[in-house]
């Protein structure tokens, strides 16, 4: 249980950095908003699962 908690903070660390990083560059071109919009809620979805998932998670291994 400990090792499926660390990956999936793991996971959740990494995407929040990788949306840190792609959603300016993706605001910064001309027409990024709206070709990127799928993208970009995709990974904010894929972000609050994340952090669902790790509170629950949480709650086994403590």
């Amino acid at each position: 249980m400990i090792t499926i908690f660390q990956f999936a903070v793991f996971c959740l660390i990494a995407l929040s950095f990788i949306l840190v990083v792609g959603v300016p560059v993706a605001f910064a071109y001309p027409n990024g908003w709206l070709e990127n919009k799928s993208t970009i809620f995709s990974g904010i979805s894929l972000w609050f699962v994340l952090i669902f998932l790790v509170g629950i998670l949480n709650s086994f291994v403590v």
